[in-house]
């Protein structure tokens, strides 16, 4: 896929959404973070049904570390993989407040060496939360970056490569929103939606289906 191509692509997902974010409910770094460890391996419709009754009543690593790791999963319960999850969020607030003065670290070095944090997550803090033009590839960003011609990669630290080069600039900050959004909703797994896509024209995907 040619540069053209790919700054067309952008310059169409933007213009359909100027303003994407994620669908994972926040207010604060500390609430997105934890939002986005609870997130792995399930959706974001059951994270944010689990913190509109979490959040109003912890949302602090201190406030979460008094709920202890038994009081956390009450609310957390329903989300998979949830004691492993509450397990590292518990951790992870401890360090926080004896490294970080309780506050998010800003640096990706630092947001890894934080329990139940990999490099997706730290990307989404980063970007998100602080402004960074990063871009988390998730399931939805590989699978797209490749059926498309994007950014073609054998795993997802590849595909994340390619596409800080090939991304331009103007649209780095906001371009794992459009592709996730994407993969989620249009471009999805199985059957993509390729009559309802905007970029239809534009991608390589040699089995489109408009059916």
């Amino acid at each position: 896929m040619n540069a053209a191509k790919r700054r067309e692509i952008f310059s169409r997902l933007q213009a359909a959404n100027p303003h994407p974010t994620t669908e994972l409910e926040h207010k604060t770094p500390f609430e997105l973070l934890v939002a986005v460890i609870l997130s792995a391996q399930a959706t974001d419709r059951s994270v944010n049904i689990a913190t509109r009754e979490l959040f109003p009543v912890a949302n602090t690593p201190q406030k979460i570390l008094d709920l202890g790791e038994a009081g956390l999963r009450e609310y957390v319960q329903r989300i998979g993989l949830y004691q492993t999850k509450s397990k590292h969020i518990i951790a992870m607030c401890r360090i926080l407040l004896e490294q970080h003065g309780g506050e998010v670290p800003r640096t990706r070095e630092a947001l890894e060496a934080l329990p139940g944090v990999g490099r997706k997550t730290a990307n989404v803090i980063l970007n998100t939360a602080f402004g960074q033009p990063t871009i988390a590839v998730d399931t939805h960003i590989f699978r797209i970056s490749n059926r498309i011609g994007l950014a073609p990669g054998k795993d997802v630290v590849e595909v994340e490569k390619k596409l800080m080069k090939f991304v331009p600039e103007e649209f780095k900050q906001d371009a794992h929103h459009w592709l996730i959004l994407h993969g989620r909703y249009v471009c999805v797994a199985r059957k993509p939606k390729c009559r309802e896509c905007i970029i239809q024209d534009l991608c390589e995907f040699r089995e489109k289906d408009f059916g």
